[in-house]
């Protein structure tokens, strides 16, 4: 079938399902840490910056268990896709001799292409790869060429964002500050590098930042990289799409913020966030999940390196308009979804908090029903 991919609701035909072969451990470095830090949990353990210089130790390896677990839950995530007729995509595999990518500004760890909604959005007929935002994951969206060739083949528009450069230079790190308050939990980072390389701020930008409605793409931007990205999606979707900024409203990715699971109906976290959503979205019914609890999570060691608030579980992925897959483990958000008419499709997701992605973020929907974009803000 062709690329057809507008909203995240509407009954999905085909979807790209990344993999966990060949994942080993994270790579603490300033990227890595600068994208991750918001995220943790403040009931959760310290998270340093301050690392030996020797680049192996500052490796942080993942337990063999869980990445077979985490193997065997994305298998059977992929069984149940398929039992629900939708066709899905793999990436490549990443082949385990392969351990570093080097550029000319720098060096870094490569980790497989899981996390498929990160690096790249669907809009309409067209594949965006967009400018990662971690240096491990820079050359990811080679392992879904396979696929976005296929697409291409077919009738798709295929663009890539500008590469960033990647110096320690391009990051904008004013929010982590030495003058970030007492309690943080990361480490002031007063100490980047210069690099012959240095171009100043770069774009950086992630799909998982943008809420598709349609017509409508919202976009989150927290960072100066962020802002730069942005201004290219607005320049290159102008006369296409409308783009609207949202300021802040998370982080980075918005999928464990507000999710939209059909027309007038979303998922968001909290009334406050509620609050911050443009009059636009504010008059659409709201979801709101229950809190999450302790026991819906594994219990891990000090070395593990947790990577995602508790609020992980409301990354759901809806097959259609009444339709929504559903982390196993939150039997509460599945009653909830349910009272309002939702049928739950549970699926076992266990270790989410250390891989950094939850049921959207392992998906990456290519073919939706719909053959134009709805106006669904009337304009």
């Amino acid at each position: 079938m062709r690329l057809n991919s507008y909203d995240g609701w509407s009954p999905l035909r085909e979807v790209i399902l990344g993999t966990a072969e060949n994942y080993s451990c994270h790579e603490r470095e300033l990227s890595f840490d600068l994208f991750f830090h918001p995220e943790m949990p403040h009931d959760q353990m310290y998270y340093p910056r301050h690392l030996p210089p020797d680049r192996a130790a500052a490796k942080s390896p993942i337990k063999r268990r869980y990445i077979d677990e985490l193997n065997e839950d994305v298998e059977q995530m992929a069984e149940i896709l398929a039992s629900l007729s939708i066709t899905v995509h793999r990436p490549a595999r990443l082949d385990p001799g392969t351990h570093e990518v080097r550029t000319p500004a720098f060096s870094a760890g490569v980790i497989p292409a899981l996390n498929v909604r990160d690096n790249c959005i669907v809009l309409g007929d067209e594949i965006i790869e967009t400018a990662p935002q971690v240096r491990a994951r820079y050359f990811e969206t080679q392992f879904l060429k396979p696929v976005f060739a296929d697409y291409f083949r077919r009738g798709a528009r295929w663009s890539v964002m500008p590469r960033p450069l990647m110096t320690d230079a391009s990051f904008d790190i004013s929010r982590i500050t030495a003058d970030s308050p007492p309690g943080e939990l990361l480490e002031p980072i007063a100490d980047p590098r210069p690099s012959p390389y240095d171009v100043g701020l770069e774009m950086m930008i992630d799909g998982a930042q943008c809420l598709r409605l349609g017509l409508d793409v919202f976009i989150n931007v927290s960072t100066a990289n962020h802002a730069l990205g942005y201004d290219w999606l607005e320049r290159h979707l102008a006369g296409r799409l409308r783009v609207h900024r949202l300021d802040a409203l998370a982080t980075d990715h918005i999928d464990s913020t507000v999710l939209a699971l059909r027309p007038g109906l979303l998922l968001v976290r909290s009334p406050q966030i509620a609050e911050r959503l443009p009059k636009r979205l504010q008059s659409w019914d709201m979801i709101f999940p229950p809190e999450p609890r302790d026991n819906q999570f594994p219990v891990y060691e000090d070395d593990d390196l947790v990577l995602t608030s508790r609020y992980i579980d409301l990354n759901v992925l809806s097959v259609s308009p009444d339709t929504v897959l559903v982390n196993s483990a939150c039997p509460e958000l599945m009653r909830t979804l349910e009272r309002h008419r939702l049928t739950v499709v549970p699926v076992r997701h266990r270790h989410r908090r250390l891989f950094g992605g939850g049921l959207h973020c392992f998906t990456l929907d290519t073919v939706r029903e719909g053959s134009a974009p709805e106006d669904y803000l009337g304009g």
